[in-house]
């Protein structure tokens, strides 16, 4: 892509999230997702009722009168985003490919985080990890997640989610909301999820295709599977061959859903050309009810 196109899409995906940010998205966010804590704000003099075990000991002895020490919850998160950039992420057969999906939920989410005084993060990853950007605050950061987004040329095809958590895990040290965007075709990786899920607050955002769910009657097709490069004819004129289809997706769907189940991790399914501000905000108003 040259430059000038290529700074054009950053500039067109900008301002589409920024707005569908600023129209629906803040209030649900900042309400979903709590301060890692409890943080010191000042001293001041004991009032009867105060919880003793508060006394500022020193200030006391100092003044020769009670003083508490007063807390508040610390508001300010770190959002690190998992953006899964294998082969299969090129497959779109509505109005874009997952990969374009995935640019733009990265880039809704980077601007919640950033209005929301956040920082906010991305990781790039196939079978390998292929390029992390550490979280930082201000408009530049989603510039540069947008821009990153568009620009990268994975070096691996296949999918790896666990690699993707376990880098996570030992670069990012502090709690994190950590939003994993992948159409989850990859091996195993369910015990580097719970150990992820522990330390930070993960949230699975399935990204799918329509025509990934259910094939078209078109008769025969050549199908080519981006990922390990295996080709096969088939017969899409066979309803048992649709029927078949059909039943592997559901049960990988499945499978995504029971083991976010299993490790307490929240999920949204999202495909392409779907309204997905709507699904993004219902998964925030069911975080904030808990």
């Amino acid at each position: 892509m040259r430059t000038a196109d290529l700074l054009k899409k950053v500039r067109r995906i900008e301002l589409k999230t920024r707005s569908l940010s600023d129209q629906v998205f803040a209030g649900d966010y900042h309400s979903a997702f709590k301060g890692r804590g409890m943080t010191f704000s000042e001293v001041r003099e004991y009032q009867p009722g105060d919880d003793v075990r508060n006394i500022d000991w020193n200030v006391t002895a100092r003044l020769n009168h009670p003083f508490i020490k007063v807390f508040q919850e610390e508001r300010e998160l770190t959002v690190m985003i998992l953006v899964d950039v294998s082969a299969s992420g090129n497959f779109g057969t509505r109005v874009q490919s997952k990969r374009d999906l995935q640019s733009e939920l990265a880039a809704v989410l980077a601007f919640s985080a950033i209005q929301n005084n956040d920082k906010a993060g991305i990781l790039f990853f196939s079978d390998r990890v292929e390029k992390y950007v550490p979280p930082q605050k201000g408009k530049s950061q989603i510039v540069r997640i947008i821009r990153d987004s568009l620009e990268i040329q994975p070096a691996g095809k296949k999918t790896d989610i666990g690699k993707a958590l376990e880098y996570l895990n030992n670069v990012v040290r502090n709690r994190c909301i950590v939003f994993v965007i992948s159409d989850f075709l990859s091996g195993e990786f369910e015990s580097h999820l719970r150990v992820a899920n522990r330390k930070h607050d993960v949230v699975a955002l399935h990204v799918q295709d329509r025509r990934e769910q259910e094939l078209p009657d078109i008769g025969v097709v050549l199908m080519h599977d981006p990922e390990t490069g295996q080709e096969r004819w088939v017969d899409t004129s066979s309803a048992k061959v649709r029927e078949e289809y059909r039943k592997q997706s559901t049960m990988h769907r499945l499978w995504v859903e029971d083991m976010m189940k299993k490790c307490g991790v929240d999920l949204a399914h999202i495909g392409t050309g779907d309204a997905y501000i709507k699904t993004l905000s219902g998964l925030f108003r069911r975080r904030e009810k808990r």
